[in-house]
């Protein structure tokens, strides 16, 4: 008999309140290591009506260069929040800082006697994954939740819907029948909007743009249900209508809930911190070996103690997925041997050019997925002929 589930992930959108926060911390650190590559850099910040508050550790040659509030203000502006009776603009909200250097016991454990032996800046356990069910090897549900967002951020910055506002969420339900995504059951979208546009033909709009978006996936039927923002009306939003916080949102910002996740979050982190760069790592190497056609699915953990560069322990669950007679142990030897990928972070850092992005920013992770995108180098499908190789 056909195993028949339904799955459901969200995604919300680059004006969120908790993405607000992300996209600060992630510029503040882009900002950082452009003066300083080496720079250790926590940033968290706390938003809410009229208010922007950045605390955390920051260590870096060049600081005092560093204008925080400048770039928090544009960040705010870039998303588009500009009215001030909205009671959170960029050019209106009260700034704070509180941040620090980063603490001595700390950086003794990540900075060693040579670079190439650099510990992990924390303990810990961080997941990749990847899935052959949409060209992105991604989950279905997060791909496409995260592609009606960016849609009508689009429309919403060229001034196409200019009744939109920053603030939305949005929820897909995905059939599945023995693993494979067959039909969206269910559609959720919130959308914040201006008082002008609270009304049935806005939202009648709305899900009539939703299903355009979703037209090409091939997974709409007659049953799809859709609910366009289902209380009736959504024009409060963002910062004012709730607090945002760095680091609040790790299930949109990795795969839905489809995998597991170590509890780390990644934004306004710096590189040295593994929570972020190993999981980065751990997407690449589960991404190559689906690419590779050796999985269907893959989950790659990796666990760290801190200061020690090598990993404690690295487990592969490719869900019963292998195909010539390629084993999950095998697969795990293979990793821990340090042949094909190598997860020291000194050495993954440098392999992905997370010190230095080139193409990229911390900043453009912030909002939409950290994994999916071909612009970040974690993505990259660049080691399969070594896994055949290697494997087969």
């Amino acid at each position: 008999m056909a195993k028949r589930l339904v799955f459901s992930s969200e995604s919300v959108s680059e004006g969120h309140p908790d993405k607000v926060a992300d996209q600060i911390s992630d510029a503040m650190l882009d900002a950082y290591l452009k003066a300083d590559p080496n720079a250790r850099v926590a940033c968290e910040t706390m938003c809410g009506p009229n208010l922007v508050v950045n605390m955390g550790e920051i260590t870096c040659n060049g600081f005092d260069s560093i204008d925080a509030q400048t770039i928090a203000r544009n960040v705010v502006r870039d998303i588009g929040y500009t009215k001030a009776e909205e009671d959170f603009s960029f050019d209106t909200f009260k700034y704070i800082s509180a941040v620090h250097r980063q603490s001595a016991d700390i950086a003794q454990g990540v900075t060693r006697e040579t670079e190439e032996l650099q510990g992990a800046g924390d303990q810990g356990m961080m997941f990749g994954y990847a899935t052959n069910e949409t060209p992105e090897l991604m989950p279905a549900p997060i791909v496409y939740s995260h592609k009606i967002l960016r849609k009508f951020a689009e429309l919403r910055h060229s001034g196409e819907m200019s009744f939109l506002r920053p603030d939305a969420k949005s929820q897909l339900s995905v059939v599945y029948e023995n693993g494979v995504p067959r039909e969206i059951a269910t559609v959720v979208l919130s959308h914040q909007t201006t008082e002008e546009g609270a009304n049935e033909k806005t939202y009648a709009l709305l899900e009539e743009m939703t299903r355009s978006f979703l037209q090409d996936t091939n997974l709409l039927t007659n049953s799809t249900k859709f609910f366009i923002n289902p209380t009736g009306k959504f024009v409060i939003g963002g910062p004012t209508g709730d607090s945002g916080l760095t680091g609040r949102k790790i299930i949109v910002d990795t795969y839905g809930g489809m995998a597991a996740h170590g509890g780390g979050a990644f934004s306004g982190k710096d590189p040295s911190k593994v929570d972020r760069s190993a999981a980065y790592y751990a997407r690449y190497v589960a991404k190559n070996i689906v690419a590779a056609k050796l999985a269907d699915r893959c989950q790659v953990q990796v666990a760290y103690a801190i200061g020690v560069d090598k990993p404690v322990s690295i487990c592969v669950d490719t869900f019963g997925s292998t195909c010539c007679g390629v084993t999950d142990e095998k697969i795990a030897d293979l990793l821990l041997s340090g042949e094909i990928f190598d997860f020291r972070p000194y050495a993954l850092i440098r392999e992905l050019g997370l010190k230095t992005p080139n193409g990229w920013s911390y900043r453009d992770t912030a909002s939409y997925g950290h994994f999916g995108r071909d612009i970040f180098p974690w993505e990259a499908t660049n080691k399969t002929q070594a896994l055949r190789a290697a494997l087969i």
